[in-house]
């Protein structure tokens, strides 16, 4: 497949231009001359050198990732940052970020995946960022305990042994869940004023947990990574569907 039509394509499915505004990430091709044709593609949640060096040994084409290298610019590429350009270019290997594109996406997106391990239903996006939103809420078919969600999400996510940590500060039984992945809690308000009985993120701040006592929420921290690796192997499923082979590389955090 031709470069320049896998990122168009990619482009316009994850509605990259959208985010540009509120986005710290340079979505899109962040390496590479997005020339040439594109047999095997490699997506990871990060964009470092133990993803890089796994990609290339696979000999992949591209590599798609959630955290890319560009976070408002480049001003010297020295120490790790060259580390991983110099491994990207070694290989003639590209680099393609999607970040808030990649949370926000209400079917193929993070807060999408961890809605659907919840089996969640009457979906709606969620987590307002400027004129987008980067998450999901919905209900369960059917109410449940604090800790029966809480062993869903240990089951399902890739949390490294962490396991998942509980807030457990709303109803007995939760019927409504809205879900911002990676780092959310300045959208734990949000929640609230929404009406919900839990909150999914992945990682929270000193601050969470008196803003969700106070406000009777509780809140499931799965971990940044574990829950963000769901955009991309859902992304690898499509992009499959264009032509080229893909592959997932699991670099669990613990984190």
């Amino acid at each position: 497949m031709r470069e320049a039509t896998l990122l168009s394509r990619l482009d316009e499915t994850l509605s990259i231009d959208e985010y540009a505004e509120v986005d710290a990430s340079a979505n899109g091709l962040q390496i590479g001359d997005g020339t040439g044709e594109i047999e095997r593609v490699a997506l990871a949640v990060d964009g470092v050198s133990a993803t890089v060096a796994a990609a290339a040994d696979r000999d992949a084409d591209l590599l798609v990732v959630h955290h890319g290298l560009s976070w408002g610019g480049i001003e010297r590429v020295t120490g790790r940052t060259y580390d991983r350009i110099a491994g990207l270019i070694e290989n003639d290997l590209d680099l393609y970020a999607a970040h808030l594109p990649l949370d926000g996406h209400q079917e193929l997106g993070n807060a999408a995946g961890v809605a659907d391990c919840l089996g969640l239903e009457d979906r709606a996006p969620f987590g307002e960022l400027g004129p987008v939103t980067i998450g999901q809420r919905g209900t369960l078919p059917s109410p449940e305990s604090a800790d029966s969600i809480a062993a869903t999400l240990e089951e399902s996510l890739d949390h490294g042994g962490q396991g998942v940590q509980t807030l457990d500060f709303g109803p007995e039984q939760i019927e409504s869940v809205a879900i911002v992945t990676g780092s959310g809690t300045d959208w734990l308000d949000e929640a609230v004023a929404a009406g919900v009985d839990a909150f999914v993120t992945g990682e929270g701040e000193g601050k969470l947990y008196h803003m969700a006592r106070e406000s009777e929420v509780t809140v499931f921290l799965g971990g940044h990574y574990a829950t963000e690796t769901f955009g991309v192997r859902t992304l690898a499923d499509r992009i499959e569907t264009w032509g080229p082979e893909t592959f997932f590389i699991d670099e669990p955090t613990g984190l």
